[in-house]
């Protein structure tokens, strides 16, 4: 299928080329494993990956501004930035666990326009902007070829029937919301701890009905949201407002909605979200985006746990 949106097309190849370098150190012993300041791994791949992607960006867009989660933020003078997470679910990448993925993102004037999401070793992609609505890839890489079909949510109302996913069971007590957590097991008729963007996907390709991740950065929820409208759900932050600048993201279909905000709005307890005392205090021994019981790792942006 062809890609008449030219920043939507560049966005997908750029994904694509960064995920290439990914798979070339998945599941091996040369990943040069490391650990940030503030105590999350980073990989070789991590690095090289969005290396890649900001080399793309400088070469069609180079005065548009860049968020990267490895090397920063460079200024733009278009109004346009590019928001970049190499490889979301680290710790799942390192451990040989597919669950990781590339996100790429783009911004106007705060407002994200363009997002993708790709999971290089499954060879998927559910790509999406504004205009063109959303497309889930799969096949990449594969010897039938790729398919590519609209990605849509779910249409289950049924929170007794709907699956509901998170990272981190660990995540939740970091920032104080174990009460959130127990009322997703309690309220959801299934739940499963598939992680990282895995589970956003889940949700924009109708596999899922709701994902929770109670501690995100700005290039892990950039290219979610617009994802997620575009397949016809709602994109939230913890306090049930539509936005990716909450410091969390919980993606949900259209009919479970307003029921997740209801949820939300009865058990997130407003002066712990997100608190910076909590994080601070928690982030010496946090290893927050590995769950502890049913769940895979990812991970966690400076100074912010998942």
């Amino acid at each position: 299928m062809e890609i008449t949106n030219q920043s939507l097309r560049f966005a997908v190849e750029a994904a694509r080329a960064a995920g290439a370098v990914t798979l070339k150190y998945f599941g091996g012993s040369a990943l040069g494993l490391d650990k940030k300041r503030d105590g999350t791994p980073v990989t070789r791949a991590d690095r090289e990956a969005e290396v890649v992607l900001r080399d793309h960006i400088a070469a069609v867009f180079p005065d548009d501004g860049i968020v990267g989660e490895e090397y920063g933020v460079d200024e733009g003078t278009t109004g346009r930035t590019w928001i970049l997470d190499p490889i979301d679910g680290t710790k799942s990448f390192a451990r040989g666990v597919p669950l990781y993925g590339t996100l790429v993102a783009l911004e106007e004037d705060g407002e994200p326009i363009i997002g993708v999401i790709y999971m290089p070793a499954l060879g998927e992609m559910v790509y999406a902007s504004r205009r063109e609505g959303a497309f889930w890839v799969r096949g990449i890489g594969g010897p039938s070829g790729e398919r590519v079909v609209p990605a849509r949510v779910s249409d289950e109302g049924r929170p007794e029937q709907a699956l509901a996913c998170w990272t981190s069971a660990r995540g939740f007590e970091i920032v104080g919301q174990e009460s959130l957590l127990a009322a997703i097991r309690a309220r959801f008729g299934r739940s499963r701890g598939w992680g990282d963007c895995y589970g956003h996907l889940l949700v924009a390709t109708g596999r899922a009905e709701a994902m929770f991740d109670p501690v995100l950065a700005i290039w892990d929820t950039a290219a979610l949201r617009p994802v997620i409208e575009a397949s016809g759900g709602a994109f939230l932050s913890l306090d049930g407002r539509a936005t990716h600048r909450g410091e969390s993201g919980v993606s949900v279909n259209a009919r479970l909605t307003e029921y997740v905000r209801s949820m939300l709005a009865d058990t997130v307890l407003d002066d712990t979200v997100l608190a910076d005392t909590v994080l601070a205090d928690t982030m010496e021994n946090a290893d927050t985006r590995e769950s502890a019981d049913e769940g895979t790792g990812g991970d966690a942006p400076r100074g912010k746990p998942k």
